[in-house]
């Protein structure tokens, strides 16, 4: 599905933003910040001086389920527009989501809203939604901190928790890495071991 080594790439550009945020590399990361030291402005659709009110009510009303957020750019900077209405687990993610594309070099998609609620279309590259999937899930757990967060016996929830993500984004990982499989391969060893 990805070209060879991207995986490993992503690990190590989540373990690289940590240290430029001085961070340890299995530590949470806040997402926020790591747009600011990236020079990307994340602002609301209600912060945008030139969007029309009724576009803004739109985002932030009828249109407020079928949006997180999306990367607007003009070949010198970056300006992620998030949806406010969306949990903070969810928020987290989609900035994860769009600084990807950015740190990926992705070509930005358009979006555009019909006058009919809960009707959005919008343009998008399959490979580059899916780089940015697994590197924005890198970001927000990168494997070794999962592998750490185990070790130390916690929980799905505490996971979650600690590191701002939804269950969906701790399974996404979880099973793209094998964690648990790794982990459960390393106790059954250990018990024949001993």
């Amino acid at each position: 599905m990805f070209r060879r080594g991207f995986k490993t790439s992503c690990e190590e550009t989540s373990a690289k933003l940590r240290r430029r945020l001085d961070l340890e590399p299995t530590a949470p990361i806040d997402m926020s910040a790591a747009a600011k030291i990236m020079g990307i402005s994340i602002l609301g659709p209600a912060d945008l001086p030139d969007l029309s009110a009724d576009v803004c009510a739109r985002l932030q009303g009828e249109h407020s389920t079928i949006w997180s957020a999306i990367t607007v750019s003009n070949g010198n900077g970056h300006l992620i527009i998030i949806n406010p209405s969306h949990s903070s687990a969810r928020s987290n993610s989609s900035l994860a989501h769009e600084i990807s594309h950015v740190i990926l070099g992705h070509e930005p998609s358009n979006m555009f809203m019909t006058a009919q609620p809960e009707i959005a279309l919008r343009s998008h590259n399959r490979e580059q939604e899916e780089e940015a999937n697994w590197l924005a899930g890198c970001l927000l757990l990168p494997r070794e901190a999962l592998l750490k967060m185990r070790r130390l016996k916690a929980n799905d929830d505490q996971i979650c928790s600690e590191f701002g993500v939804s269950p969906a984004m701790l399974r996404f990982r979880i099973n793209g890495t094998g964690v648990d499989s790794q982990m459960r391969r390393t106790s059954t060893y250990k018990r024949r071991s001993v």
